[in-house]
């Protein structure tokens, strides 16, 4: 089944007498348990792709299906509520509340309404409970009652993710996951976000870095407005093995600073 069907999409800005087209007819299709990197330079409507996908804007033309719900059809409301149930976000700056802690943060996507206005809000208890189960599924369990500024980058990353899994999304949209994360801890999430993959979650990550988008299955090129490619990762890489790796030429790094002193 198919998360995400695009046909014909078009996004086009008014800009005084100027008509900017950010995209101009792309159709994409990505099915359950992908993972599919979305790359282009800066103006190439990468951006404007993964807000249209994320529902955070809609398009000037052509139909986007998101997990079988036509999203062209309804208002700002609609896109919010499809956006809270469907969608589980991920971005480069965490977007933690800073005096709340790792559980707070992941509880507050189930203070919100799941699926539209005619189904029950989430109890405490079982917002607490969910939160908790999501943490436990990115290894943060005894960090839960942490704040952010008690936590490593790749911690809050982590907190992060728990965030988005806590509704059960149909698709988690990662933007720049890496961006503000140095190399190892990059390799964690990336690890982190190719056994939820394998777990069955399906995952679509923007990045610009071609060494981050090596650990997706599929990649998505975008260029003027279009998609220029779209294509298998044919070599995927493994980011527990490049982890590994890194750890022990960090450690025999380190080993050999304390042997000079």
């Amino acid at each position: 089944m198919s998360v995400i069907e695009m046909n014909g999409i078009q996004r086009h800005y008014i800009l005084g007498e100027v008509t900017v087209k950010a995209l101009n007819g792309v159709d994409l299709k990505i099915d359950e348990k992908e993972f599919v990197a979305i790359m282009g330079a800066s103006g190439s409507g990468k951006s404007t792709l993964m807000n249209i996908i994320g529902c955070l804007d809609a398009q000037t033309a052509g139909t986007y299906m998101l997990d079988g719900i036509d999203t062209s059809t309804i208002g700002a409301d609609g896109l919010a509520e499809i956006r809270n149930a469907k969608i589980g976000f991920v971005f480069q700056g965490f977007n933690l509340l800073a005096r709340t802690t790792a559980l707070e943060n992941v509880e507050l996507p189930l203070l919100y309404i799941r699926g539209g206005a005619e189904q029950k809000r989430t109890t405490a208890r079982e917002a607490r409970d969910s939160a908790m189960r999501a943490l436990d599924r990115v290894g943060l369990t005894d960090r839960m009652h942490h704040l952010p500024t008690q936590l490593s980058g790749g911690q809050q990353q982590r907190v992060a993710i728990a965030r988005a899994l806590v509704n059960e999304p149909a698709l988690i949209l990662a933007d720049e996951p890496t961006g503000n994360l140095d190399s190892a801890m990059s390799l964690e999430i990336m690890a982190l976000f190719q056994e939820l993959n394998d777990q069955g979650i399906t995952v679509v990550m923007v990045t610009h870095e071609p060494d981050i988008a090596a650990f997706a299955r599929r990649k998505v090129t975008v260029r003027d407005g279009l998609i220029l490619a779209d294509a298998p990762i044919a070599e995927r890489h493994d980011a527990g093995e490049a982890l590994e790796k890194w750890n022990a030429m960090h450690s025999r790094f380190m080993a050999a600073g304390e042997a000079v002193r």
